[in-house]
């Protein structure tokens, strides 16, 4: 950390980040891997955007929350990757006090987004399974902007740690509900769509809040600095390219429209 000396005051002027390794070998080859995660990052979740928001099929609640977590996930990632690969190409990398501010601000904020966006994303399947006849009247136009304008309410006055817990406890809520709905259920094959509808969902849920929970609830005694590192680049490297991969890969609508989408151009 680099200071200015103001008489009795000293002021922060810039940060020095240490990086992830002083290996120089390792270093260009976690640059290489971690730029393709970046561009996989990007490039997924820019997809989903654009596709649903050209695909007339994909414009229900379901598919916009996806679209809204798809644009977190993008400034989740180029909140810290950057400065990352930045970081693997010089000796001596500083960031300014502001820029410090702004990345940690950003981090914030797209992180609190992304819970209650799977919060959110946990109530629809809720509503759409457990009261199917409601679910235009429960999940409306209305409601959805209600929902993103919590997501994106600015969470930075608010513990990291209570934002954890409300939106677990909305999610866990939903599935109990849910699981009870599909264990009702006389149809074998009722049964295994319904869980099915769930699959891509509860696994970007596990992803995220499994590692929140090691980085922010574990005792700091129980696991080392090294192992906090690695869980913290996989938090913020990683599950922002999973999430899109995972919605892209198993989502057979998503994967439909892409297919139609790409013959309507090839044969236009």
């Amino acid at each position: 950390m680099d200071s200015l000396v103001d008489g009795n005051h000293t002021a922060v002027t810039e940060f020095i980040l240490l990086g992830l390794t002083e290996d120089p070998t390792l270093r260009v080859t976690l640059f290489m891997v971690i730029l393709c995660i970046y561009l996989v990052t990007i490039s997924g979740n820019l997809s989903t955007i654009i596709l649903t928001g050209i695909s007339s099929q994909l414009h229900h609640p379901m598919y916009v929350l996806l679209s809204h977590l798809a644009f977190s996930d993008i400034g989740y990632s180029s909140s810290v990757m950057p400065d990352m690969l930045v970081n693997f190409l010089v000796e001596r990398y500083t960031i300014s006090y502001l820029g410090w501010a702004t990345q940690l601000g950003s981090v914030v904020f797209f992180g609190s987004a992304e819970c209650f966006l799977l919060a959110a994303m946990a109530y629809n399947r809720f509503v759409a399974i457990c009261n199917p006849l409601l679910y235009s009247t429960k999940m409306s136009t209305q409601v959805c902007v209600q929902l993103f304008s919590v997501a994106y309410y600015p969470c930075s006055g608010h513990p990291s740690f209570s934002i954890i817990v409300v939106t677990q406890f909305i999610i866990a809520t939903s599935y109990v509900y849910i699981l009870i709905t599909i264990l009702k259920m006389p149809s074998t094959q009722g049964c295994h769509k319904a869980f099915s509808t769930c699959t891509s969902h509860l696994t970007a849920v596990t992803l995220q809040y499994g590692t929140i929970t090691f980085i922010y609830v574990m005792p700091k005694s129980s696991y080392s600095t090294d192992q906090n590192m690695v869980v913290s680049v996989l938090y913020m490297v990683v599950i922002p390219m999973l999430n899109a991969l995972i919605y892209s890969l198993r989502n057979n609508e998503i994967k439909a429209d892409l297919k139609r989408q790409l013959g309507r151009k090839i044969f236009s």
